[in-house]
């Protein structure tokens, strides 16, 4: 986010998470917006059939369930995947100052547009037949494979189950 967005945050409360910790879950009132000051946050869906789907990766400095600032309920869970702090400002003046200042606005359209263009590569990624491809496809954009103990949330990222990406990796591990 750039840093004129991030003044919106400079007198935000600021909420400390565990691992683990959940920051809100689906169907919960939206009352506040947030921004990741340190650590790292998912949003998270899960599906009916028990899939859990990595929807954002939240680190610093980025603003976490964007789409929120015009529902009224969450659609997802928010849940830190490691200690994380985080700038907590109510909607009402998050969107005060949007009304306030148009650069603001403006600057919270294009923030908007650039998560919709990351959502719409997440999907296409997610219709992608064979694990092999999904894979490839994330690389592609310039991603790198995570530490070994958090190729799970890369499985969600990628809507594959973990042993799924387990066998895929050692495969390319012996080719």
């Amino acid at each position: 986010m750039s840093a004129s967005l991030e003044t919106l945050f400079s007198d935000a409360r600021l909420l400390t998470l565990e691992k683990g910790q959940a920051l809100f879950h689906a169907g919960a009132a939206v009352r506040e917006m947030y921004l990741v000051r340190s650590g790292h946050v998912q949003l998270l869906r899960h599906t009916s059939r028990g899939i859990c789907l990595v929807l954002q990766n939240a680190t610093t400095g980025m603003a976490l369930a964007e789409a929120s600032a015009y529902s009224d309920a969450y659609h997802c869970d928010a849940v830190a995947t490691q200690a994380s702090s985080v700038a907590a400002m109510p909607r009402h003046a998050f969107r005060t100052a949007l009304a306030r200042d148009q650069k603001l606005a403006q600057l919270w359209a294009a923030h908007l547009a650039q998560s919709v263009q990351a959502a719409r590569f997440r999907a296409e990624i997610r219709t992608l037949p064979k694990v092999a491809d999904r894979l490839e496809a994330w690389l592609a954009e310039g991603n790198s494979l995570p530490e070994k103990g958090q190729w799970q949330d890369l499985a969600a990222e990628l809507g594959i189950t973990r042993e799924a990406l387990y066998r895929e990796l050692a495969r390319r591990r012996d080719a």
